[in-house]
């Protein structure tokens, strides 16, 4: 077997494919924002309405799952998690970015498992354990670490809190997402959910760009941000959901999930890099902790936080 065989054969080799493309997203809306006059409704709409025909493709290359036929109490079930998990989230996470660095972004939506086990607690009254406690309480301070350090970089800027806000409304609807997966995966497939939940949000988008989105003619934006918007369908959404599925074929969604601790770092160096956003010794530090504890998470975590370890909201 040749080199190039070999690494198509590793599921390490998709599982940071996957954790990069998800985490380059932020970097996309940011990239995008700065290239014109565009608003987070109708950008998202150009990332959905592009990653439309990606997401049929999902569904095709999802016929030999085997799952079962899909029912009119999957359908609804399917159609909840489409608002959820990516038009929702997607929202609320394009309304922070407008607002707060892509690091602090990426550090707040990682945080989600600690949500998913939350929502556990409540829902399924499973009191945690000290060690799933202490684990939330590390992300927790991470954040609160790295929160600070950017408002008091911007002078205790309102904006700031507004967009932390905003992003932490899609890290809930994220994990709300996510904690209503379990049973759909078993019975529909994980890639043919996605490929349905997709394709169902991006046609919310679409209509709520319709009928509430500003008079923009899509036509007379910049090609820039057409390419962004672009990278984002494709880079940023329908592949990374693809070569994750690939990793988790290969290796199991545990060890796929610790790929996802690439993300916020891969985040906040290509932040560094291409938008000359400072890493500071303290955003280093809440980033730190944030990985401790949601990598402490992950080995306490139920099936559904671990097969999406990998990927993130929005």
């Amino acid at each position: 077997m040749n080199l190039y065989q070999r690494v198509l054969d590793d599921g390490r080799f998709y599982a940071v494919l996957s954790a990069a493309g998800f985490s380059l997203k932020a970097i996309f809306v940011k990239l995008a924002y700065a290239a014109g006059p565009v608003d987070a409704l109708t950008l998202l709409a150009m990332r959905m309405g592009l990653a439309l025909p990606l997401f049929v493709w999902l569904l095709w290359l999802s016929r030999g799952e085997g799952g079962m036929t899909l029912g009119l109490g999957d359908g609804v079930r399917v159609l909840v998690l489409g608002m959820l998990g990516y038009y929702l989230s997607s929202l609320f996470d394009f309304y922070g970015l407008e607002l707060i660095s892509a690091g602090l972004e990426r550090l707040i939506l990682f945080s989600y498992p600690t949500l998913v086990l939350l929502l556990q607690t409540v829902i399924l009254r499973e009191r945690p354990g000290l060690r799933t406690l202490s684990a939330i309480g590390l992300c927790y301070l991470g954040l609160g670490i790295a929160f600070l350090n950017d408002l008091s970089a911007t002078g205790g800027n309102a904006q700031v809190i507004q967009g932390a806000a905003w992003v932490f409304a899609s890290a809930v609807t994220y994990a709300l997402y996510y904690f209503g997966t379990g049973v759909m995966v078993r019975r529909l497939g994980s890639m043919r959910l996605a490929g349905l939940a997709g394709a169902a949000s991006a046609l919310m988008v679409l209509l709520h760009q319709g009928i509430a989105g500003e008079a923009v003619r899509l036509g007379e934006l910049p090609g820039e941000i057409w390419f962004y918007a672009l990278l984002m369908a494709m880079i940023s959404t329908v592949l990374p959901i693809y070569w994750m599925a690939l990793a988790i074929q290969r290796m199991g969604a545990p060890h796929t999930a610790a790929f996802g601790n690439l993300g916020p770092v891969i985040t906040v160096f290509v932040a560094w890099l291409l938008l000359g956003e400072a890493i500071s010794a303290y955003q280093a530090a809440g980033l730190a902790l944030v990985l401790l504890g949601v990598s402490r998470l992950r080995s306490k975590a139920p099936a559904s936080v671990q097969s999406g370890g990998a990927g993130a909201a929005g």
